[in-house]
């Protein structure tokens, strides 16, 4: 089965960027599971995420698989989120 998921476009920052926001559990870590799968190894990747189940569970799924969480920061009512692919 084929995916219909697109990588976001690189920042100039050289690291890539995701609005999950507007998602719910499981999407909000199907999608950031599939933005790392498509990444190079070592590249960043900045999660914009919101709500209480996906700041607890995307986070945790994430370092499991291996990652690396650089930081996670609060930015109003969402939460920044960068990984460090493994």
């Amino acid at each position: 089965m084929e995916s219909n998921f697109k990588i976001p476009e690189v920042k100039d920052s050289g690291r890539y960027f995701l609005d999950i926001t507007g998602e719910v559990c499981p999407l909000t870590f199907v999608k950031a599971k599939l933005l790392l799968e498509r990444m190079p190894r070592g590249a960043l990747a900045e999660i914009r995420l919101a709500g209480a189940e996906p700041l607890e569970n995307v986070p945790r799924a994430l370092t499991e698989d291996g990652h690396e969480l650089v930081s996670l920061t609060a930015q109003g009512a969402a939460h920044l989120l960068v990984v460090r692919k493994s």
